[in-house]
């Protein structure tokens, strides 16, 4: 064998005897690529989430009627309270009405402050309705906001545990990613720039850029290659055991 035959290809630097060859580098790199791929839509989608989800809204779901009930309680409180107050305020008119009738001679003016007493209790017996109306209500969303308190421990407990079991899952997932960042790097860094655009390119616009070739099939596009279709790849991976698949356009390590 002459010097000649050991040159490296042109693009790759030379490489030790027993360094990983041009299609054990590609198919590394596209296994990092694709278990990132895959960890990354586990992160995204994943069971766990999927529970956090869920309790996380079970627990906004409780906060709001609990906001709810507070605020529809403090509501009937100004009301029954407004009613008190515009009660108050008849009966003192009623009772400045009964003096002024004591006094009254004149049948005409006697009967004009009969009928604004009877008006005036006739608007406090409206009163008096809605206000014991509003402490019925009242009362009874007091009870359920005791009732919606009482689950508050048990919400939170499940929400507590879904957010634990989500971090510790995704710090997993960052760990295994970081991981397989370094170890991408490393692969990149021992192919060409124009090679490795080609990958990008290709993965980018397929998912997978790179597939081997077993039997008659790439295992990127799962087609089969005719006998012509597999000679030609044989002639053209002769160098560097790297072409591209004549149906899909993926490297095919042949």
């Amino acid at each position: 064998m002459t010097d000649a035959d050991d040159a490296p290809t042109p693009g790759e630097a030379p490489v030790a005897d027993d360094a990983p060859t041009l299609p054990q580098l590609l198919l590394a790199l596209q296994g990092v690529d694709t278990d990132a791929d895959q960890l990354a839509h586990r992160r995204a989608n994943s069971e766990v989430r999927s529970r956090f989800a869920i309790a996380s809204g079970e627990a906004t779901r409780w906060e709001q009627r609990r906001d709810e009930l507070q605020q529809r309680i403090a509501e009937l409180g100004a009301k029954i309270e407004s009613a008190e107050e515009r009660g108050a305020e008849l009966l003192t008119h009623r009772q400045r009405l009964d003096q002024q009738l004591k006094t009254v001679i004149a049948p005409r003016e006697a009967e004009a402050l009969m009928q604004e007493i009877a008006t005036i209790e006739s608007q406090r017996d409206e009163l008096d309705v809605a206000e014991l109306e509003a402490m019925e209500e009242q009362a009874v969303a007091d009870d359920q906001l005791v009732a919606h308190l009482g689950e508050e421990t048990s919400v939170r407990d499940v929400a507590g545990r879904a957010a634990d079991a989500l971090a510790a899952e995704l710090a997993e997932i960052d760990t295994e990613l970081a991981r397989l960042d370094g170890r991408r790097t490393e692969l990149r860094a021992a192919l060409s720039e124009s090679l490795l655009a080609t990958y990008d390119r290709k993965r980018a616009a397929l998912g997978v850029a790179v597939g081997p070739l077993v039997g008659k099939q790439c295992q990127g596009c799962h087609l089969q290659l005719s006998a012509a279709e597999i000679d030609t790849v044989k002639d053209e991976a002769a160098a560097t055991g790297v072409t591209d698949c004549p149906d899909s356009g993926r490297l095919l390590i042949v």
